[in-house]
Formats: structure tokens, C-alpha cells, sequence
């Protein structure tokens, strides 16, 4: 049962966007020209807000309605103002498994995702997201997407402005941005963060261990797919999972799951 259930969640994976993307054309910025640009913090969250918008538009986002909506709002609807930070959640109905977050305070979670996370686990994923919102890991990966998309030469890097991308170009930095990572120790910081997150609001804690195992799972040998680049340069979901045992069990907040294993039935109704 296992075997099919991965196969239905795991097929189709050739990218989570209707479109197509191929960033093979586009032109490499200039070094110099590039290292003269001057990116803030304003022009991450008013770059990822738009690329954001590009990517609600061209994917399929759950409805007000739609069960996958219900339940994230249910988790969620209290912590959009959280940290000091204005966040806003949507669904995307795709078959990818994946979660991410941008610099602008964008949420957006795959549908697949609820699937096989419960409700603690699913608050562990995003908890984590925020923290790489909070921490502002989000500002050179979209840096490095927007210079990708700009196909920014040395005169025009030089004027030290951000540019205005056009629809084609907003459509290839969606694609950079999901194809960017974090480095370990930014992966690690946000682990951090979603444990305290979880902690703080009276969650269970576990329920990111058994996130890490469930992903741990999917991970292993022919089981890998186009979702494992959300992980590619993260530390091992089982090694993250360990780690967030033994500070559960330092605060006396460790209750043992048992073996953890993939759902056989959707978790979303």
C-alpha cells in the first residue's frame, strides 16, 4: 500500500508551475556590473511580492472554500501577524511536495504537502518557513534570482537601481527562486526557529521530529523525486529529526511517536 500511495503523490513531478521554464537562454549578468547593484531589504520584499503574484497567477490556488484552504486557515489564521512580520497563506493544488516563503511575507504551501503531514507537523514546516522569513535568508537567494531573470548587464547593474521585470522575466525568477537554497546553517537557524515557534504557542513539539522523519522517508533511494529540492542542501531530515529529539527531551517535552510512517490515506478531507 505504501509503494502505490508514494507513486500517487510522487507522480508528475517535472515542476510545480503550469508553464514551463528554461532559464538556459538567459544571459549571464556581468561580475563587475553585478557587484555594483545595490539590493536592500525593500528590494527583496517588493521582488518577491511580485514574483509571488506571478506565481498565484499561473498556478492552481485553492478556493475560500476548498478543504485544503479550511484547514490552513485553521492553523494559521491567528499567526498573520507573527514576529513582527504581516504574513499571508495560500494553497497550491499541485502534486509536488513542497512549502516556501518569501521575503514579502508570502506563504505558500503545496497541497500535497497537507497530504501526509498532520496537524503538528504542517505547523513545524511552516514555523520553519517563517524563520527563514524572520531571519532574512530569503534576500540573497532573490538576488540571485532577480540578476538570473534581469539578464543584467554591467551598465545597467551599474546604475545601481533595481529594474522593473517584465512578465517573461517575473516567470524565470519564480523558477530561480525555487531552484535557490539556503546554506546549513541557515537551514539549522530556522529548524531553531520552528522549534521555538512550536514551543512558544503550546504546539507539540514532536511534531516536527515526525515532519523530518516523514521527509526522511520520501528521501530514501528510488523514493527520491523533484521535491527533493527543497532538501538538496539542507542536513539530513533524519540527522534534523535526531536533533530536535534530544531538545525536546532536554525540555521535558518529548513524547514518543512510535515508528513514524507515511500516511495511507489523505490527511486532507
Amino acid at each position: 500500500m505504501k509503494k502505490t500511495i508514494l507513486s500517487l503523490f510522487l507522480l508528475g513531478t517535472v515542476g510545480f508551475m503550469n508553464a514551463q521554464f528554461n532559464l538556459g537562454n538567459v544571459t549571464k549578468a556581468a561580475g563587475k556590473g553585478v557587484s555594483a547593484l545595490t539590493f536592500t531589504n525593500a528590494d527583496a520584499i517588493k521582488l518577491s511580492k511580485e514574483s509571488v503574484d506571478w506565481m498565484d497567477k499561473n498556478n492552481p490556488v485553492a478556493g475560500a472554500k476548498d478543504p485544503y484552504t479550511v484547514r490552513l486557515n485553521k492553523l494559521f489564521a491567528k499567526h498573520k501577524s507573527q514576529d513582527g512580520l504581516n504574513l499571508n497563506y495560500k494553497v497550491y493544488k499541485v502534486k509536488d511536495i513542497n512549502a516556501f516563503a518569501c521575503a514579502d511575507g508570502s506563504v505558500r504551501v503545496f497541497s500535497s504537502l497537507m497530504d501526509i503531514m498532520t496537524d503538528d507537523e504542517l505547523l513545524a514546516v511552516i514555523g520553519h518557513e517563517i524563520g527563514h522569513v524572520k531571519n532574512e535568508d530569503t534576500k540573497d537567494a532573490i538576488k540571485s534570482a532577480y540578476l538570473k531573470a534581469a539578464a543584467l548587464d554591467a551598465a545597467s547593474a551599474s546604475s545601481k537601481t533595481v529594474a522593473t521585470l517584465n512578465d517573461s522575466q517575473l516567470g524565470q525568477m519564480a523558477n530561480a527562486i525555487m531552484d535557490a537554497s539556503h546554506s546549513k546553517k541557515q537551514e539549522s537557524e530556522a529548524d531553531t526557529y520552528s522549534y521555538d515557534f512550536m514551543k512558544s504557542n503550546g504546539y507539540n513539539v514532536v511534531g516536527a521530529y515526525t515532519a523530518f522523519k516523514k521527509l526522511a522517508l520520501l528521501s530514501e533511494g528510488s523514493q527520491q523525486s523533484g521535491f527533493q529540492k527543497m532538501f538538496n542542501s539542507h542536513p539530513d531530515s533524519g540527522k534534523r529529526a535526531e536533533a530536535i529529539k534530544k531538545r525536546a527531551e532536554k525540555d521535558g517535552l518529548w513524547k514518543d511517536p512510535g515508528t513514524v510512517t507515511l500516511p495511507t490515506a489523505k490527511l486532507t478531507k
